[in-house]
């Protein structure tokens, strides 16, 4: 399943923190070697002020309980430094712990810094050390001090290149904590930021985007409303530009909330468009499925790829998510998948086809007969198809509900409107 693995892709896109969940579920997996995981853990540990935990994956891995020299000294120096920058940050600090003092505090910041420097001796140089003292917490895994403390940088905050920082930094501790309706509104403050703010370099901009979009996914598919959080960001225009410029891999997260969100369906057509016009670029068997079914009306082969859209659920960080149920590990986004694919296979079918064999259609639906049975007439009663099953003959008969549609019997093939 590693050849559907999009991790390398991903991870320069995101902040190295962001990168350890990653890491985690492919070991979980067993998608790589542990070596190779604990190795890329230790690499990317190196950059951070995380040395207990860079200590304990190296014994783990040398299988010893002795550590290198320079992890050692890099231990003293993170516990020197992390002294230095609390003393450094401790009156406004103090100052913040006290509720009756913050109250003091208004929305104007002019008012806000005159207020403390002379009342309490607390400037630009102890605001500055807070924000190097969140950064210092952030890079321990203190996320929830670092949160707090980006919080209040940003309340005090006068310079726009470092309050942009600060925003990065706390929606990358609310969602490594886990809080996705807060990490959502970080994630639209930002959002607001870098559509209207007027960068030196158009580059940059898109940079800034296509880092959004990455960050973005751990939001979406974890909150409720993420399915049509990341359809309404990733097809906005800009957006959709920079995927298409600088991260075409991110196709496969967009064409997936597409497939399982039913109220979206609209989407299809935009959805197909783009992923022709970059399928020389990228390609999975997610896209490669809407392209079997909806460009080529290749059933054989959109079965194929629906299989191997299993595996690829089952191997993607951010769509693979398990949940535990009376004892069962099931992975809600992959049942969502196939019972939509299969709805998106038999709707198409439906339309070329006004006679159905139930037996050959339970094998496009990767289905066995009495299952593919069940489903089809759940399907008739629920969406309320102008269509009847002949259980003597084994078929499905369909009505004339698509009057929109029309065959061209000199190619053999279905035209229709999306």
């Amino acid at each position: 399943m590693a050849q559907y693995d999009l991790t390398a892709r991903v991870a320069p896109f995101l902040d190295r923190h962001l990168v350890f969940p990653l890491l985690e579920f492919l070991q979980d997996k067993q998608l790589y070697s542990d070596d190779q995981i604990l190795k890329s853990k230790i690499e990317l540990l190196a950059k951070t002020n995380m040395v207990d935990y860079a200590m304990d994956i190296h014994k783990s891995l040398y299988h010893t309980e002795d550590v290198p020299q320079d992890m050692v000294d890099r231990r003293a120096e993170v516990v020197g430094r992390l002294k230095v920058l609390e003393e450094s940050a401790a009156p406004l600090i103090s100052f913040l712990q006290n509720p009756a003092l913050v109250q003091e505090l208004r929305s104007d910041k002019q008012y806000n810094l005159q207020m403390l420097q002379e009342r309490y001796q607390i400037g630009s140089e102890q605001i500055e050390a807070l924000y190097q003292y969140a950064k210092f917490q952030f890079e321990c895994g203190n996320y929830s001090g670092a949160s707090d403390y980006l919080y209040e940088y940003r309340a005090l905050c006068t310079n726009s290149e470092r309050s942009i920082s600060a925003l990065w930094g706390k929606l990358a501790c609310e969602v490594l904590m886990q809080n996705w309706d807060t990490a959502t509104d970080e994630l639209n403050r930002l959002k607001e930021f870098i559509d209207s703010k007027n960068f030196a370099s158009p580059l940059n901009q898109l940079q800034q985007r296509t880092w959004l979009m990455h960050w973005s996914l751990f939001i979406f598919f974890n909150h409720d409303n993420g399915r049509n959080g990341i359809i309404d960001l990733f097809f906005s225009e800009r957006y959709l530009n920079a995927i298409q410029t600088n991260a075409h891999h991110l196709l496969r997260y967009l064409a997936t909330a597409v497939i399982v969100n039913k109220r979206r369906r609209n989407m299809i057509k935009e959805l197909i468009k783009v992923i022709q016009q970059e399928r020389y670029s990228y390609s999975d068997p997610v896209t490669e499925f809407l392209e079997c079914l909806y460009v080529n009306y290749d059933f054989e082969g959109a079965q194929r790829k629906l299989r191997e859209c299993e595996e690829l659920i089952v191997s993607d960080f951010f769509l693979g998510k398990q949940t535990s149920e009376n004892g069962f590990v099931p992975i809600p986004l992959l049942d969502e998948f196939m019972e939509n694919a299969r709805l998106f296979i038999f709707e198409t079918y439906c339309r070329i086809h006004q006679c159905i064999d139930i037996c050959m259609l339970s094998q496009k639906l990767n289905m066995n007969y009495d299952d593919a049975e069940r489903w089809i007439v759940n399907l008739i009663r629920n969406a309320r198809l102008d269509a009847k099953i002949d259980s003597k003959m084994g078929t499905v008969v369909m009505g004339t509900q698509y009057p929109n549609m029309y065959v061209d019997s000199s190619r053999f093939r279905l035209l229709y409107s999306f």
